[in-house]
């Protein structure tokens, strides 16, 4: 009885020595390599006043040099929102496609032949870098359970050169590791997935598995990689410095804002500007486009100084 009680204090020993051991090394191996420091800074929309400085021939340019590409990462068992956010606010992407585990003939998507989220989103860049790189300047990725706002997310991007390397939505701090949260959508410019691109298939800088014994979310492993090419998660707000990128619904948000702020609660919940919500059913994104596209009330006017027309051949709203 005492040696079995020993051999199971030395294994409890050996194994959280182990574990130490384990965590040590994952730190090291993401942080191997000398990485330019980068500042982690927020990025802010056009205040009214500065965008009524920008000619309106500058305006229209502008309008016009904005391609959104729209990726929507998909399981079968997601064919419920997969068909809502079809009938809805992807009708306003430039393009968009669904890339799915596996074929499935309700809807017309993209197989990528694997349930690991994080080979999806790699293969799904690469795909859309590789078909798509002289076409759209924006590639804008997210899931089935996200409304997204397109126009308002052109209008964040207004002043923003696709040149240069953004990766921008809802940033998150994760020890030493800042990422853009994948709930509430990632935006990255041509320049970043460019970037991303060339180091997929360098499995020192961008490993398939995440280079460690421990698995750790596809959002987050993006944000390695990226990392090591220069390109660092930037969280995007309006004017006033509210996010724009929602990770919550807003009934959530609305509920949050009547407990902390019962006196403000339209005012405290969201940014008139909101590019995302997240985590809603179906019936949810219904409601939203209604509200979003449709519903006007009598007598309030909406002139607003720039118009993003749809696609060719789209049916949107």
């Amino acid at each position: 009885m005492l040696f079995e009680s020993s051999s199971f204090l030395k294994g409890m020993m050996l194994g959280s020595i182990f574990c130490a051991l384990v965590t040590m090394l994952g730190h090291i191996r993401i942080g191997h390599e000398n990485v330019t420091h980068h500042e982690h800074h927020h990025l802010q929309a056009l205040s009214k006043e500065d965008f009524l400085k920008i000619s309106e021939v500058e305006r229209m340019e502008l309008v016009k040099s904005i391609r959104v590409y729209c990726m929507i990462l998909v399981k079968p068992k997601d064919v419920g929102r997969w068909a809502a956010v079809k009938d809805t606010w992807t009708k306003h992407c430039d393009k968009v496609e669904f890339f799915c585990t596996e074929s499935i003939k309700v809807f017309e998507s993209i197989n990528l032949e694997t349930n690991d989220m994080w080979t999806m989103m790699r293969k799904a860049y690469k795909y859309a870098y590789d078909k798509y790189k002289d076409e759209y300047n924006w590639f804008f990725l997210t899931r089935p359970t996200t409304f997204a706002v397109i126009e308002n997310l052109k209008f964040f991007l207004l002043n923003r050169d696709a040149t240069q390397p953004f990766y921008i939505g809802h940033t998150i701090k994760s020890g030493e590791l800042e990422y853009v949260d994948v709930e509430g959508g990632i935006v990255l410019s041509i320049e970043s997935v460019k970037r991303l691109n060339s180091l997929l298939s360098d499995p020192e800088k961008c490993p398939e598995q995440g280079g460690m014994i421990w698995k750790i979310s596809e959002d987050k492993q993006l944000a390695v990689c990226l990392k090591y090419s220069g390109v660092f998660a930037e969280n995007a707000e309006d004017s006033e410095g509210k996010d724009v990128f929602n990770t919550k619904s807003v009934g959530f948000l609305i509920k949050e804002a009547m407990s902390n702020n019962p006196q403000q609660v339209v005012e405290g919940c969201c940014s008139d500007m909101a590019v995302t919500f997240n985590d809603l059913a179906p019936n949810q994104m219904h409601v939203m486009m209604y509200g979003v596209y449709r519903l006007r009330a009598y007598g309030h006017t909406f002139n607003d100084a720039l118009v993003f027309l749809p696609p060719n051949g789209s049916d949107n709203d």
